[in-house]
């Protein structure tokens, strides 16, 4: 688990060793435990280590082969690799070292690019080869761990953080207008772009090769695919298989050298995923962030859920840690989450960096149970809204509306001040939403084919977003975030299960707004437990029984009661100030509208008004330059 950074200089400029030992250390924080720099000529690679496997000087970075010919700097976890070095060496390859990244190198120097749809783990790397003067950067079959590129016609700087390009002398930071209008409507980005003008980043599941000519070629060598088994078999067997892969992703994921915990918070998910780790790691460290809701209402109240992970800890014996948080702990910690976090994508985020801050205390590995949801349609009242539908583009339309999850088409015209929608008014983004599922579309269309293309469209958009701030948050505390749900065995057979196995009434449209904490909600939630109904079966040899039947509790602050309560006096003063400096990209009377509306209870707009707040700080912090060394203020 390491930071990488570096570049490619097209116009013959050396690569500068002092440019490159800056870029490492403005990522210091994915791995304090040590640092290496390589150049060869224009190539020239940074590397941050977070020792984890093989914690001795052999798992240095950048890596070398014996031969010379390959040079790797790699971040991440691949846990096939022993079942690899076996393999490898039958084939001649030596591995001197115990870890994972010489093996991942031996298997790229053995196989090339074909080696990468091999791996089992999440990664991304950059592997220099001196005879063919050929730069391979790769990433992640999920997009676990992050890579973003930034290209020029003089070079190609390449990072698993932007805040490294900050280090050139020649990068400007400036806003992407389309990539705000995505944010602005999904609180998320579905293309490969990000806020930072030029800077992309590389799709999951997919690979790319540059040369000093500058050429840039893209490849995806994975993608999600949903469908249904064919024959069906015994519902007893999915159950069966659930369980075995999911134990068996689990044990796979332990593999350390430093120590492993899990998060726990009262959830199944997490909770499954503790309780075959607590029995292979005697008292276990378990982490839980719970909220302080002496101010929340509605279905907020429900929102703290210590006493349910505080049970599973006494009943898998795991050493139990907790934080809560209160309204001032949101605005304490801004500045420095933005600046961690850079990429802003999907909701608030903040409790997921108090968890990993607490979790760094004791340990420099983490399991999640993120992706259980989006493989076992774990989001039911999302899917029935769009089962029954006339065509394809009919579902298009209606899933659309749904992922609108900050401002609706019929306001957002309203929101960009007019030079930035001179420069997107053009950009329908129901495009950049049907581009994303036409990858996935079948030649026919039932019900389940329609939730199908949901869960594709959730494990690509809000799944991946998810994992890059999980990834951010939890790096800046120099720990590393594992996520056995998604192990390629287990995602391989989920997407195979039948939808019928997952949910249960597929004809029923349900209409619910997430953002809605009407006591309708409520009601619905509490009448049906569907969804993720094969692995509720399977958990039931894991759980008690009534954690394997409760309803779906996302992990999140009760928001919407300290925006109108206890921060409401630091929103109005950060968003609601004439020199606000989100004034100058959208317009303050359409932003005032909508905050106005929230404060007074008309509308629930905590998302938008978390989105308001990241996107102020990410002006002041790295538009305005408000950012020292690696340190923002």
């Amino acid at each position: 688990m390491c930071g990488l950074a570096g570049l490619l200089n097209f116009d013959g400029e050396p690569a500068s060793p002092s440019l490159l030992n800056r870029m490492g250390e403005s990522i210091r924080h994915r791995g304090p435990d040590d640092d290496g720099t390589f150049t060869d000529g224009v190539l020239g690679l940074a590397s941050r280590r977070l020792a984890i496997i093989d914690l001795s000087p052999a798992g240095h970075q950048p890596m070398h082969t014996p031969d010379g010919r390959f040079t790797m700097v790699y971040n991440g976890e691949i846990y096939n690799f022993r079942e690899l070095r076996a393999e490898l060496e039958a084939l001649g390859r030596r591995v001197r070292s115990t870890g994972d990244s010489e093996v991942l190198l031996a298997a790229f120097a053995q196989w090339g690019t074909a080696a990468i749809a091999r791996l089992n783990g999440m990664f991304a790397f950059a592997i220099w080869d001196r005879e063919r003067r050929l730069l391979t950067l790769a990433r992640d079959r999920y997009g676990v761990k992050p890579l973003y590129y930034a290209a020029s016609a003089k070079r190609i700087l390449f990072a698993s953080e932007v805040k490294a390009f900050l280090q050139h002398p020649d990068f400007r930071v400036g806003v992407d207008p389309e990539t705000l209008l995505e944010y602005f409507t999904f609180q998320n980005v579905l293309t490969d772009r990000t806020l930072f003008q030029g800077v992309h980043m590389l799709p999951a599941g997919s690979w790319a090769e540059v040369g000093p000519d500058g050429k840039l070629e893209v490849e995806t060598y994975w993608d999600f695919h949903f469908a249904e088994s064919a024959p069906p078999r015994d519902p007893r067997e999915y159950v069966e298989e659930t369980d075995r892969l999911l134990r068996q992703a689990v044990r796979r994921q332990l593999v350390s050298d430093a120590p492993v915990g899990a998060y726990l918070s009262g959830g199944m998910d997490s909770g499954a995923v503790t309780a075959v780790a607590a029995k292979e790691i005697p008292h276990l460290t378990s982490i839980t962030v719970g909220f302080d809701l002496s101010s929340a209402s509605g279905l907020e109240l429900g929102y703290d859920e210590r006493a349910r992970a505080e049970r599973l800890s006494y009943l898998f014996q795991t050493e139990h840690y907790e934080a809560v948080l209160k309204a001032g702990d949101l605005e304490r910690v801004m500045p420095t989450l933005v600046w961690h976090l850079e990429d802003l994508r999907v909701g608030q985020c903040y409790p997921n960096y108090y968890a990993a801050r607490l979790a760094s205390k004791f340990c420099k590995v983490v399991l999640a149970g993120t992706g259980g949801d989006e493989l076992f349609a774990g989001y039911p009242w999302r899917y029935y809204r769009a089962v029954n539908n006339v065509d394809f583009e009919d579902y298009v339309q209606k899933y659309y509306k749904f992922w609108q999850r900050l401002v609706p088409n019929k306001v957002i015209h309203r929101l960009f001040q007019p030079h930035i929608w001179d420069r997107v008014k053009d950009r329908l983004t129901i495009d950049i939403f049907r581009d994303v599922l036409k990858r996935h579309a079948p030649e026919a269309f039932t019900p389940e084919t329609y939730v199908n293309q949901s869960l594709y469209f959730e494990c690509k958009a809000f799944l991946h977003g998810l994992l890059v701030v999980e990834d951010k948050l939890s790096m800046a505390h120099s720990l590393e975030n594992r996520v056995p749900f998604l192990d390629n065995d287990l995602v391989d057979f989920a997407s195979r299960l039948p939808v019928r196995s997952k949910l249960r009434e597929l004809q029923e449209v349900v209409r619910i707004d997430e953002n809605d904490v009407r006591p309708k909600q409520q009601v619905y939630f509490e009448r049906t437990n569907d969804g993720k109904l094969v692995l509720r079966e399977a958990l039931k040899r894991l759980l008690p029984e009534d954690y394997v039947s409760g309803t779906k509790q996302g992990f999140s602050g009760p928001d919407a009661s300290w925006f109108r309560g206890e921060s409401m006096a630091y929103v109005e003063r950060l968003l609601l100030d004439k020199n606000a400096r989100i004034y100058e990209f959208l317009r303050p009377d359409t932003v005032s509208e909508l905050i106005r509306e929230h404060l007074s209870g008309q509308h629930n707009h905590r998302l938008l008004i978390w989105s308001l707040l990241c996107f102020e700080w990410w002006i002041r912090i790295f538009l305005d330059g408000g950012w020292i060394g690696r340190v923002a203020i």
